[in-house]
């Protein structure tokens, strides 16, 4: 078992620089279960979208879902082949942690391989809801927390988190045909997806893409108040993140809204500055 935990531990220091995901201010037991959640959503995510794996897709994300079902029901079950699902086994006997989250994931990761548009905002949320909001209500769940204020909260910011990131990879979601500008809001805006394929920055542009920043604006403002209701380290490592989106919206402002011209990113010095500023 501690192999498996280990292994988890390996995967998330080597693909998460950003975010102080399994910091190593969390108690070792308590570490591990954060690690195997992040390394769990990062197969998964190389499943959808890692080009070794075209062709192969759902078959893989069908696999790991298989896997993890086993891994829930213990030893009674065929034990789970890859370590990170042997652990994720183990966290989810030993916190009493409800395998839906999970499931929810690994659904977002299939609608990733199916879908690459969404007619209206209620199903990009819907998206969120199951590719973003598990993770901190798991995370939560990690440390303890099960009140629903909470995880409404969390919900908030993750899915805050999640639109952030849409908005920020706009050009790099196009290459690969995918899309989350809901189609209402082209139609309302005046500005057509054959506009976005050919990289056109109007006002029209501009005012659709100031809208999405609005309302992801508000919702990071909906979970402001999450991490002063959580203790140290979690509540220091939630505040991080939570600066560190508002600033890619900043930054976007900054730009005028084109993130089709550049991708705006955060720097070391930016991620100096929120560090001091999530410690105060």
């Amino acid at each position: 078992m501690a192999a498996a935990y280990a292994f988890c531990a390996n995967l998330v220091a080597s693909h998460y620089e950003n975010f102080p995901v399994a910091s190593r201010l969390l108690r070792p037991s308590l570490r591990k279960h954060v690690a195997a959640l992040y390394a769990f959503a990062r197969i998964a995510d190389d499943f959808a979208d890692e080009p070794e794996h075209e062709g192969h897709r759902r078959e893989r994300l069908l696999d790991w879902r298989k896997q993890l079902n086993e891994a829930a029901c213990g030893p009674v079950a065929a034990a789970p082949r890859h370590p990170v699902l042997v652990a994720i086994g183990q966290t989810l006997r030993e916190l009493d942690l409800p395998i839906g989250p999970f499931d929810d994931l690994l659904s977002a990761f299939l609608q990733d391989v199916e879908k690459k548009r969404y007619a209206t905002f209620n199903e990009v949320l819907d998206y969120c809801r199951r590719s973003a909001n598990p993770v901190g209500r798991v995370v939560l769940m990690i440390h303890g927390y099960r009140d629903p204020e909470l995880l409404r909260q969390s919900d908030a910011v993750c899915t805050a988190l999640q639109l952030a990131n849409f908005w920020q990879d706009i050009s790099v979601d196009l290459k690969q045909d995918r899309i989350y500008i809901p189609e209402e809001d082209f139609k309302s805006s005046g500005y057509s997806e054959a506009d976005l394929r050919m990289g056109v920055v109007n006002e029209k542009f501009l005012h659709l893409m100031k809208f999405q920043i609005s309302r992801t604006r508000a919702l990071f403002e909906e979970g402001r108040g999450l991490a002063g209701r959580l203790s140290w380290p979690l509540s220091w490592e939630i505040r991080l993140s939570w600066y560190g989106g508002r600033e890619i919206l900043r930054k976007i402002r900054k730009m005028g809204f084109d993130t089709l011209s550049a991708r705006p990113v955060l720097g070391k010095g930016d991620w100096v500055v929120l560090l001091v500023r999530s410690l105060l």
